[in-house]
């Protein structure tokens, strides 16, 4: 009985995923306005009715679809930095946190973020989300970079890291900011290696 519906819960779990990756899609090249239901279950090439089995409002499909993408992509962008060491190891988490932040993910969960300043139902939904979001990356950061946590100064600095990684996705939302960008990352890690050193961490 399970073997014959394998093939059907294969389906469903494809048809969920092309629409929460179509949804961020949507979200960061069209914006808020555009991401409804039906507008995503075209771009994911599934019918409006299946795209609702799965996702009753436009509420669930773009709260579950910021979730999905997060937990895959932040995962990604600092899987380099685990090969490397010293130095290098500390530019490549940087590196890794700052384009995570100038993602298509980023640019959605902007237009998600702004949309519920002025919406209070969604806005219930969005701030336990976002402390999540934030939680996660913090613990991947100081995963990533093996150093302890528990130390405070340890924590500002990884916290610190965080918030330039965010400041520099919104400088990168309406212009290139590769460039100046790359001079930054570059700087950055050079000034968190050496405070983490004389903190006392015990970088790989």
């Amino acid at each position: 009985m399970a073997i014959s519906n394998e093939p059907k819960q294969d389906r469903s779990r494809a048809t969920r995923q092309r629409l929460l990756e179509a949804t961020i899609d949507c979200l960061a090249e069209m914006g808020w306005s555009a991401a409804t239901v039906a507008v995503v279950a075209e771009w994911a090439g599934v019918s409006r009715g299946a795209a609702q089995h799965h996702f009753p409002t436009r509420e669930d499909l773009i709260t579950a679809a910021l979730t999905y993408m997060f937990d895959t992509r932040t995962e990604q962008a600092l899987v380099n930095a685990v090969t490397a060491t010293g130095r290098a190891r500390t530019e490549a988490v940087v590196t890794g946190l700052v384009e995570s932040y100038t993602s298509p993910l980023f640019k959605a969960a902007l237009q998600v973020w702004t949309h519920a300043a002025a919406d209070p139902a969604l806005r219930e939904r969005i701030v336990p989300l976002e402390a999540r979001f934030g939680r996660g990356a913090h613990r991947r950061a100081v995963e990533a970079l093996g150093v302890d946590d528990s130390d405070p100064v340890v924590h500002r600095l990884v916290q610190a890291t965080l918030d330039l990684a965010r400041g520099l996705g919104l400088a990168d939302v309406l212009t290139d900011d590769s460039a100046r960008r790359k001079e930054i990352v570059a700087q950055w890690a050079d000034t968190l290696h050496q405070a983490l050193v004389a903190a006392g961490a015990r970088l790989s």
